[in-house]
């Protein structure tokens, strides 16, 4: 939402208004992982120096054995990406990232409205409207960025039943002067196992690490992922793992779990002047890493649509949804493979797995790099100027 509100400023909006559910502005304890795709945009939003001031600029990806720790394969980042991509791949705090945005939208005077909560939209004779607990707001244009338990989207739709993926995420974030010194290479690391991946890497300028681990599991199925765990538990899940890994959970504060739910593909995003953005209506599993990405992408395209249809904006809601629906369709569908190929258990599938990803890496470099091309080289910028 607040992508969407400086990128409509820059694209000549006048009048723009954020609601926000909370009183005030929470740092959760969590990354985000932002690709060529999404840093071109913040780019070209301005936000260029902020966010190199906060984030962690990671030199590739690694894909290692969850026992031995063999790596399977590497994909470069740092420099190589960034040349090939014309942007950089970062790694964020949520925190510093919700921070630099809300600086940057109200450098343009854009109004947020805090402990604002949203009960649903619609559109009678009179426009659009969205209710809140305290009142209801009207406007020309409604887009209801409120995630994955969206009440915009659950007024505009059929809301379809959330189904439980089976897999249960921990995360955690350690400072990095709790580790010993050069544990955790400046990489994303993604450790590979049966029915369960973990992945680490640094943020907030290489201050903090933070992880994620991912269990199939049916023993817990509450969705909130604030929900406090247990580190012993955690521990438990990955008992026999490599030591590093017990390293990073016993040396981390708190932890949290979450489980993964799925919700149908939604056919259209829109009614009338109301539209939803990011995982309002196309939820991501994290393990492409694109959940942030997709929403700034879907705000820059958004904001460039309002501004060319700025007499008749529900067309400018259909021409939105028409260029983004394809591509956020793909991701998710691209997301939900990738979490079964990191989950392989079959000794042979698990032996062909390992063997392509290996071939890839270190015989057929640029091939396995063009595996990536349409996700981190599309440019939305460059495509909506």
């Amino acid at each position: 939402g607040l992508t969407l509100a400086r990128a409509l400023r820059e694209a000549g909006v006048p009048d723009v208004t954020v609601y926000e559910r909370y009183a005030q502005p929470e740092s959760l304890g969590a990354g985000v992982q932002l690709s060529p795709n999404a840093t071109k945009v913040l780019t070209a939003l301005g936000l260029k120096e902020p966010l190199s001031a906060v984030a962690f600029y990671p030199q590739a990806v690694q894909l290692r054995t969850w026992r031995t720790g063999y790596l399977i394969a590497a994909r470069p980042l740092g420099q190589f990406s960034e040349a090939r991509y014309g942007a950089p791949y970062y790694h964020v705090h949520r925190g510093d990232l919700h921070g630099l945005l809300l600086e940057a939208v109200a450098a343009r005077g854009i109004p947020v409205r805090t402990g604002r909560v949203c009960r649903g939209a619609g559109e009678d004779d009179e426009g659009p409207w969205a209710d809140f607990e305290d009142g209801r707001a009207r406007h020309d244009v409604i887009v209801g960025c409120d995630g994955i338990h969206s009440a915009v989207r659950d007024s505009l739709f059929d809301a379809a039943e959330p189904v439980f993926t089976g897999h249960v995420a921990w995360r955690g974030m350690v400072a990095t002067a709790d580790l010993p010194d050069k544990l955790i290479p400046p990489t994303a690391t993604a450790w590979l196992g049966p029915e369960r991946h973990f992945v680490h890497y640094y943020v907030r300028r290489g201050e903090l690490v933070n992880f994620v681990g991912v269990v199939e599991s049916h023993r817990w199925t509450g969705e909130s992922w604030r929900e406090p765990g247990e580190r012993a538990e955690l521990a438990g899940d990955f008992a026999s793992w490599h030591p590093m890994i017990h390293h990073l959970i016993e040396a981390a504060g708190e932890v949290y779990r979450w489980a993964l739910y799925d919700r149908a593909p939604l056919s259209t995003w829109r009614r009338g002047r109301i539209t939803l953005l990011g995982d309002a209506c196309h939820p991501m599993r994290p393990y492409l890493a694109q959940g942030a990405g997709m929403a700034i992408e879907d705000a820059w395209v958004l904001s460039r649509m309002l501004e060319r249809w700025e007499d008749q904006p529900a067309s400018g809601l259909e021409e939105y949804e028409r260029y983004r629906l394809p591509r956020t369709a793909r991701v998710q569908a691209r997301s939900r493979a990738q979490g079964e190929e990191f989950h392989l258990s079959d000794r042979r599938a698990v032996w062909a797995r390992n063997f392509k990803l290996a071939l890839g890496s270190r015989y057929l470099p640029e091939i396995a790099m063009k595996q990536f091309d349409w996700l981190h080289g599309y440019d939305c910028v460059r495509g909506f100027e």
